[in-house]
């Protein structure tokens, strides 16, 4: 693999490396949102949330949809849920070393 292949997985971990972005992928994961909805949940601006919206969408995450005023996210790839999987047995494997001091 070439340097601009790690250079491209590393844009869109970057663009996952959030709290608020990891809540609303999350969110996502249970179908289309409209940004309204997604704001409510992460608790932020309008500003704020559309900016981490667009961050996602250019990595590659998102795609969305205007109707009338409002607009709709959903995941482009659900397939990156996998990696959350993948997250968390790495956080349960520390967690396990953590306790046994290994």
């Amino acid at each position: 693999m070439d340097e601009s292949s790690f250079e491209r997985r590393a844009r869109v971990i970057k663009a996952m490396a959030h709290p608020s972005r990891l809540q609303m992928i999350d969110a996502l994961s249970e179908g289309e949102r409209c940004v309204c909805e997604l704001q409510r949940l992460v608790g932020a601006d309008m500003s704020t949330v559309s900016k981490h919206l667009s961050l996602m969408k250019r990595a590659g995450l998102v795609a969305d949809r205007k109707q009338g005023l409002q607009v709709f996210y959903r995941l482009k790839v659900p397939c990156i849920l996998r990696f959350f999987d993948c997250v968390d047995a790495v956080l349960r494997n520390g967690s396990a070393r953590a306790r046994t001091g290994t």
